[in-house]
C-alpha cells in the first residue's frame, strides 16, 4: 500500500510518524511526505455500510463502495472549505487500493480535545450555517430577483428522512407502536414549522462531540457528511451525545437566534438519529425513539 501511496502522491518519502487513529468504519495513520505531513484514512473493505445517511454524494443508508464514501467526505470538506468560515482538514486525494478498499489523504492537523474554543466554535458554526443565506441575500440585492430555490424542507425531512427510517423499522421488526405514533406525528410535523423560515444552510451533517477538536489556532471540525438543510438539524445530534458547552450554545444562538418552536423541532431532529441508531445498532434506541414520538404528538 505504501508504494501505491508514494506513486499517487508523487513523493519519494513516505515515513510513518507513529500517529494513528480511527473509528468504527475506517482506520487512519499520519505520514511525512516531500510535501508535508498528511493523514491517511484507510478502509480495506471494498464495500462498507454507510449509516450516516446524509452527505453530498450519498443519500441513503446502504452498502456502498469505500471509494464512494471517501468521495463524499472529500466533497463535504471541499464545500466547507470554500465558505472560509470554520477550519477543516484540507482534502488531498481519494485512492483506490490494489488490495481492495480505498484510502483518503488529507492535511494532517495536530488536534486535541476541544477545551477552550467552545465560544469560537459556536460563532464559526453559526457563520457556516449563515453562509448560504448571506450569499443568497447578496444575490437578491444585486439581481433584485426572487430566489429560485423553492424545495420544501419539511416534506423532504418527513418523507425522505423519518419515513425512510420508519420503513426500515417496519421491515426489520414491524413495531406496531412506532407505526401508530408515526401515523399521528406525520400530520403534526408541518405545524412545528409554521413560525420559522427555513433557508438552506450548508451543514456538517454529523457534528457530535467526537467530530470536533482544536489546534493551537482554534476549533476544527472533521469527518463531515455535508448537505444543505435546516440549520437546526445540526443541533439534534449534538443534544444526544453531548460534548458541547453552554458557551458554545450562547455564541451560536447569538448569531442564529432560536426561532419559536425550537425545542420541539430539536426533538424532531433527534428522532432521526435515534431511529437511525435503532436500525443500525439495535433495540437499545427503541425506547428513546418512541419516547420522542410520544412527546411530539401530545
Amino acid at each position: 500500500m505504501e508504494a501505491m501511496l508514494k506513486k499517487e502522491l508523487g513523493t519519494s518519502m513516505l515515513k510513518y510518524t507513529g500517529y494513528s487513529g480511527g473509528g468504527c468504519i475506517s482506520e487512519g495513520q499520519s505520514y511525512d511526505t516531500d510535501n508535508g505531513r498528511v493523514f491517511v484514512k484507510i478502509n480495506h473493505k471494498s464495500q462498507v455500510l454507510n449509516f450516516v445517511f446524509v452527505c453530498i454524494t450519498c443519500t441513503n443508508a446502504i452498502t456502498i463502495k469505500a471509494k464512494r464514501m471517501f468521495d463524499g467526505e472529500m466533497a463535504s470538506l471541499d464545500a466547507i472549505l470554500q465558505t472560509e468560515t470554520i477550519k477543516v482538514p484540507k482534502p488531498v486525494k481519494v485512492i483506490e487500493l490494489d488490495t481492495g478498499g480505498s484510502a483518503f489523504v488529507m492535511e494532517h492537523l495536530d488536534m486535541k480535545g476541544l477545551t477552550k474554543y467552545s465560544t469560537q466554535l459556536g460563532e464559526k458554526l453559526a457563520n457556516l450555517h449563515l453562509h448560504n443565506k448571506r450569499s443568497l441575500d447578496k444575490q437578491m440585492r444585486e439581481q433584485q430577483t426572487e430566489n429560485e430555490w423553492q424545495d420544501d424542507w419539511v416534506t423532504f425531512y418527513s418523507r425522505h428522512r423519518l419515513q425512510h427510517q420508519l420503513n426500515m423499522v417496519e421491515k426489520s421488526c414491524g413495531d406496531r407502536e412506532a407505526r401508530e405514533l408515526w401515523s399521528h406525528l406525520q400530520l403534526k410535523i408541518p405545524q412545528l414549522f409554521t413560525e420559522v423560515e427555513v433557508v438552506p444552510a450548508l451543514l456538517h451533517g454529523d457534528l457530535w462531540g467526537g467530530n470536533v477538536a482544536q489546534t493551537t489556532e482554534g476549533p476544527v471540525i472533521f469527518d463531515p457528511a455535508s448537505f444543505y438543510g435546516h440549520s437546526e438539524y445540526e443541533l439534534g445530534i449534538m443534544a444526544m451525545f453531548g460534548g458541547f458547552s453552554s458557551s458554545f450554545y450562547a455564541a451560536y444562538h447569538e448569531n442564529v437566534p432560536k426561532a419559536p418552536g425550537f425545542t420541539q423541532r430539536n426533538q424532531l431532529y433527534q428522532l432521526f438519529h435515534n431511529l437511525n441508531h435503532w436500525n443500525h445498532f439495535g433495540g437499545g434506541y427503541k425506547s428513546s425513539s418512541l419516547r420522542i414520538m410520544k412527546d411530539l404528538v401530545k
